[in-house]
């Protein structure tokens, strides 16, 4: 497995702050992304935290050390499911201890969303509204569910995509890290393909841009970075209301470049390597 990843993250252009943490342990094939929030620098101690702590626990317990043996352990899934999963939960206690240190740090939390690669499985973590998504072959499809009170109420029938879109409940979150001392978080396992590409973004990008705007990035695109810097640079362009973060990660297939064969899914015969 050979992967080509790139980070890319900006405060936006009316934010002064990035509340917006990324943490990636390259020779793990680990990366995590969280948002945080509570305002001034409390988003921004929460969402540290919290990647920090997942890749510190993941990099641990694939050591054979580490505290990750003392959470749960859900059947059928595999061991690197379960350390995530589990670090994940350690990263939500380690946000809610913190925050109850001080006054300054209480209300903080933050979402996030962790991927971990193997040679043939991608295992996707998360809680909040950060979101993984993987191109195939150009299909280009959302890994996550948003745990937020809009997306919810989308599920349900009771709001359109559209209404939610344009909503001022937006920002309203039905599950984040460090609110309490447990938390639950969603899993699954994916089947790993060759050039597939896995994007995890905070909700800064995916409101600025829809998801054939972000497909077609990723599709057209030479190479991780140009991908992640292109994607941060339209939302930007078009508002850029909040911190954005992409994080892109290919699985490069054998023989060709990065995106030799995915410049050819999106614009037939051409060479794009």
């Amino acid at each position: 497995m050979t992967l080509d990843y790139a980070v890319r993250s900006d405060a936006g252009r009316v934010r002064e702050n990035n509340e917006d943490s990324v943490c990636a342990a390259p020779e793990l094939n680990l990366f995590v992304l969280s948002d945080g929030m509570g305002g001034q620098a409390c988003g921004e101690v929460a969402s540290r935290l919290a990647t920090e702590t997942i890749v510190a626990q993941c990099r641990d317990g694939h050591a054979g050390a580490g505290a990750s043996s003392t959470w749960e352990h859900a059947e059928g899934a595999s061991d690197t499911m379960n350390r995530l999963a589990n670090a994940v939960r350690a990263a939500n206690l380690a946000v809610y201890q913190e925050s109850q240190k001080s006054k300054e740090l209480q209300g903080m939390g933050a979402t996030v969303v962790a991927i971990w690669l193997t040679a043939e499985r991608i295992s996707v973590a998360h809680v909040g509204d950060s979101r993984a998504y993987r191109l195939r072959a150009g299909q280009f499809q959302q890994l996550t569910e948003d745990h937020s009170f809009v997306a919810e109420q989308v599920r349900r029938g009771a709001m359109t995509e559209q209404e939610a879109g344009s909503s001022k409940l937006q920002n309203v979150l039905t599950r984040a890290l460090g609110v309490d001392e447990n938390v639950p978080v969603d899993v699954d396992e994916q089947v790993l393909v060759e050039g597939d590409t896995i994007l995890l973004c905070s909700d800064g990008l995916t409101r600025e841009l829809s998801d054939a705007q972000i497909a077609a990035v990723l599709g057209e695109a030479v190479d991780a970075q140009r991908a992640a810097d292109r994607l941060v640079e339209l939302a930007n362009q078009a508002g850029g209301e909040d911190n954005i973060t992409a994080v892109v990660v290919r699985n490069a297939p054998k023989g060709g470049g990065p995106l030799t064969r995915m410049g050819r899914w999106f614009k037939g015969s051409e060479d794009r390597s």
